[in-house]
């Protein structure tokens, strides 16, 4: 095999190799945070860092893999810094109301940003879904032809497969997959969330300690942590390999209903009945934002793709964008 180049992936963190083989171009990755499992959260905090030496990361990425020559270090560990930079950019923004947008004649049950946070997308109880340009906060198109509220929306993701999964005794109020579409994590009104084998559709573990309904669950973009919102009023974070509860976020004064992780996996975001989303400390649970200003409940919020762009959704037929 003869490596030809290396290219940075920014999230989820990682490093692109493409190489020949038998006269065949192909490519491999290497997932900073699946070099050690037992470290993720050390090595998280490593690339969040300024202070750690980079050269023991680039000399973990060496012995793990043979195309990692030692005269490709160099480059290895200059790609490693510009990691290292751009995961640090965002870590510490603190947000700032930018616009609001009268969207729809009913409420927003939910908003997805694409992946660059050029567009996002809604969805409401008047049966459209809207597409709008972020920085202006101008209507592109308006999606019509349900028949009743539309609760879930998303853009693409080309590596989805389909499954029938079993095992939830309530209604299932969110499903997902991680990045690789390996796994399936779903929550439900029974108060559990399951963790699904993608590929046999097997359920792998069910995730417990909530008091009442779970109304959304992700998982970071490596899918190694996993976050659910309750109605309750508490969210946790869970880790995928052990199924153990890390911490618990408390604050909020009505029922969570939406939560998602920042790409880098640092921070989490929460939209509650009590009319405010708030920024978390995904490791440690701490409290670091309110968002206040919407007038009613929020149904839906999300990060862009940089982690520095928020929106939320509301039942006061506004959303918000926060940059």
């Amino acid at each position: 095999m003869k490596l030809k180049s290396i290219l940075l992936r920014y999230y989820p963190p990682g490093i692109m190799l493409e190489y020949e083989k038998g006269g065949e171009v192909k490519t491999k990755s290497i997932d900073l945070l699946d070099l050690s499992a037992s470290k993720h959260l050390l090595l998280l905090l490593f690339l969040l860092s300024f202070s750690t030496d980079v050269k023991a990361l680039v000399d973990e990425i060496h012995k793990a893999e043979p195309l990692i020559t030692a005269s490709r270090m160099d480059q290895v560990r200059i790609l490693v810094e510009r990691l290292q930079k751009k995961l640090r950019q965002y870590n510490d923004h603190q947000f700032y109301l930018f616009k609001v947008l009268r969207a729809h004649i009913l409420p927003l049950t939910n908003v997805a940003l694409n992946k660059s946070g050029s567009c996002f997308i809604t969805g409401s109880y008047d049966r459209t879904c809207k597409l709008w340009e972020t920085a202006s906060g101008e209507e592109l198109h308006t999606l019509q032809g349900h028949r009743n509220v539309v609760y879930a929306i998303a853009f693409n993701n080309p590596y989805g497969r389909l499954h029938t999964l079993s095992g939830h005794c309530a209604e299932i109020s969110s499903a997902l997959f991680n990045w690789d579409c390996s796994l399936i994590l779903t929550s439900s009104m029974d108060k559990t969330c399951r963790l699904w084998d993608a590929t046999n559709g097997k359920c792998l573990a069910t995730l417990t300690g909530h008091d009442d309904e779970i109304l959304d669950s992700c998982f970071d973009f490596p899918g190694k942590l996993i976050a659910t919102a309750s109605a309750d009023g508490t969210a946790r974070v869970f880790c995928a390999a052990t199924r153990k509860c890390i911490t618990k976020l408390e604050g909020h004064e009505g029922e969570i209903s939406k939560i998602s992780f920042n790409p880098q996996g640092s921070r989490l975001l929460t939209g509650s009945s009590d009319t405010t989303a708030r920024i978390w400390d995904a490791l440690t649970g701490q409290c670091l934002q309110v968002l206040e200003g919407h007038t009613d409940e929020i149904f839906s919020c999300a990060f862009n793709y940089q982690g520095n762009i928020v929106i939320t959704g509301s039942k006061d037929n506004t959303c918000r964008i926060w940059r």
